[in-house]
């Protein structure tokens, strides 16, 4: 950390109210620069918490934290609060194993009030927290700071319409920085726009100015700030006071002359109901490369700050999500009833390059999950393919209308579940842990899981004919292995898998992205006299009765191995097998999952052996049955 003047002093928000106001200047130019050094070095959010310098230390500064609440909507523009709430020493752990979180974390800190990880989340929880205070007769401040997208999503507005009938006393600061993790898309992130470039407002405003022309500066600065007063009393007026709540703004969210005010105004109001204040805010404000950035450097890898310049993977090998991207193109060049569907991660999903060769057929519905489902879901009704690509995360939040709205009308929606399995250092609340178990509950539901880049290709090309039926294919974050890619008219036959590789002893049934550390662990197991069947399943739904049962008869043990939680392809595997008798004939399952814990950020090599994922927990547990099999048998012989 650098010799800062004033942030070298601020380990907790009491430091904070020692300064003045030129002070709480001089430290936001600190915290920004601090922020920037250590997002350099550890890769994360960058542009979210640089728009939120001044509104941090404000809040901070005006309110009792941590008895006054303060909520991080998706809390990656939460970095700068850490640093200022006991964190600072650490900041540089961020995202790492047995590190800070990248988004709040209750766990982690008392100033932490509520852990997000996803959006929108914020004004529920606030609401929470404030009416539980109500009725506690607790008179400390709640405050949800939502923006970024976030209030793209319907779950804001749901909170809003509620939280506008009670009377417990909620502030909640729209962070306007007019950017989501791409372009804000839909009409109610525009609405502000639409009305501050409206006839009423700028007629207003050209009649103030023809007023003004010829009068003293003295009135003209009256005028103009009679012209700010209309601007928020269109804009509050027309939404934000219907929903019940008091609306202040638009003010400047980098001016601490106006913050300070403001907030100490509202926090001693005695209102009773929710406050809105309306903050303007630039994302990536204080760092050139971020405001001149497409995205604003929403989420960035390490990177040079004299340059900008972000540290690239060395791999010459493409992403599954780009080569998702090409396939899918490749096959909406001769079908153009093809469609792309993103839930405002475009660049995340490969959908900006769908986007960028047929701008007509990518849609971006911002951050609606639901609404994108089934928005798919009425587009095949028309006879339309629509390819709904999503992160297993993220897909979650749209599981009832995959129930109601998809799957028993047996709509064909496609279902591209990228980020599937461990994410790394975006942690549990990206981890695509469950959609395998989630998904396979589903009645005349297709579920593959791709072990390579080839495999992606081919289960895309098959879902391009699933005309009948909802499919899914998922697949992992990063690189590929460097296979040769198919054709694109390869496919394969539904439920069926595949033998990679013979042996006599052991049966290993991989799904999913773990197949090359099953064959390294077949490797090892061959060293030891083992002998290893190692089996590619590719479909979680229907699985492949005829390979399982062929292998269970020729094999002392299965082993089945998934990126995925209880419940899913294992589950399937031994619910068939316990309904054919199997087990009654002496056969060892066991079956690898992903742990029933929530596993933290770390490295996706580090958290695959958390899980015992790997090559040696597979070897491990090989052994494990084998053992098993040899101590029943001697049972049995003494018995």
């Amino acid at each position: 950390m650098q010799n800062y003047r004033q942030l070298n002093n601020i380990n907790y928000p009491s430091d904070l109210k020692k300064l003045n106001v030129e002070e709480l200047k001089e430290l936001a130019v600190e915290l920004r620069t601090e922020l920037i050094d250590v997002v350099s070095e550890t890769g994360g959010h960058l542009g979210a918490g640089l728009g939120v310098i001044e509104l941090t230390i404000a809040l901070h500064y005006i309110f009792d934290t941590p008895k006054d609440k303060l909520v991080w909507d998706v809390g990656h523009q939460s970095y700068p609060h850490k640093i200022l709430t006991g964190r600072k020493n650490e900041i540089r752990t961020l995202r790492q194993g047995n590190g800070l979180s990248g988004f709040t974390k209750r766990s982690e800190s008392e100033y932490d009030t509520f852990g997000a990880g996803h959006s929108s989340t914020s004004i529920s929880s606030c609401l929470g927290i404030a009416v539980a205070k109500s009725l506690s007769n607790n008179q400390n401040n709640v405050v949800a700071v939502i923006g970024d997208g976030a209030m793209s999503a319907g779950m804001a507005y749901e909170a809003m319409n509620n939280a506008g009938i009670t009377k417990s006393k909620l502030v909640v600061i729209l962070n306007d920085n007019d950017m989501s993790i791409a372009r804000p898309v839909g009409a109610m992130s525009s609405y502000l726009a639409r009305l501050l470039s409206g006839k009423i407002y700028f007629g207003f405003r050209k009649a103030i100015k023809l007023i003004t022309s010829s009068f003293s500066e003295q009135f003209s600065n009256k005028a103009h700030k009679a012209e700010d007063f209309l601007k928020g009393m269109v804009t509050g007026g027309t939404l934000f006071s219907e929903l019940g709540f008091y609306y202040i703004g638009p003010i400047d969210g980098h001016n601490l002359e106006t913050l300070l005010p403001v907030l100490k105004n509202v926090k001693n109001f005695k209102h009773k109901g929710p406050i809105l204040i309306h903050a303007i805010t630039k994302k990536g404000k204080g760092y050139e490369p971020a405001e001149k950035a497409r995205d604003k450097y929403h989420g960035v890898s390490k990177f040079n700050i004299i340059t900008g310049e972000q540290k690239k993977s060395s791999s010459k090998i493409p992403s599954f999500t780009k080569i998702f991207a090409d396939t899918l193109i490749q096959h909406a060049e001769k079908d153009t009833k093809i469609i792309g569907i993103t839930a405002a991660m475009p660049s995340g999903t490969g959908m900006d390059l769908f986007g960028n060769k047929f701008p007509d057929r990518m849609f971006d519905v911002g951050i609606a999950e639901q609404h994108a489902t089934t928005f798919a879901a009425g587009l095949t009704t028309e006879g339309y393919k629509p390819y709904v690509a999503i992160y297993s995360t993220f897909l979650q939040r749209a599981f009832d209308q995959v129930v109601h709205d998809v799957a028993i009308q047996s709509l064909p929606v496609r279902f591209a579940i990228d980020r599937a399995g461990p994410v790394g250092a975006d942690g549990s609340t990206h981890a695509g842990s469950f959609d395998i178990a989630y998904l396979t509950t589903l009645p005349n539901f297709v579920v593959m899981a791709a072990s390579d880049e080839a495999e992606l290709v081919r289960m895309i090309n098959t879902s391009t004919i699933i005309n009948d039926k909802p499919c899914a294919f998922r697949y992992p974050r990063g690189n590929g292995s460097g296979v040769t890619l198919p054709d694109i008219a390869e496919i394969i036959s539904i439920g069926k898998g595949r033998i990679i590789k013979e042996g006599k002893n052991v049966a290993i049934l991989s799904l999913g992205a773990r197949l090359q550390e099953c064959l390294k662990a077949s490797e090892l197991l061959n060293q030891k006299g083992i002998s290893v069947t190692v089996a590619d399943m590719r479909f979680a739904k229907p699985i492949d009765q005829d390979l399982i049962l062929e292998l269970c008869l020729n094999h002392e043990a299965l082993i089945t191995i998934e990126e995925g939680s209880i419940g899913g392809f294992g589950s399937h595997v031994m619910q068939f097998l316990s309904n054919r008798g199997i087990f009654d004939k002496g056969i060892k399952l066991r079956s690898m999952i992903l742990p029933d814990i929530f596993i933290d950020q770390d490295t996706q090599e580090n958290i695959y052996k958390k899980a015992g994922l790997d090559s040696i927990s597979i070897e491990e547990k090989v052994l494990e049955a084998l053992k098993s099999n040899v101590v029943l048998s001697k049972a049995k012989s003494v018995s």
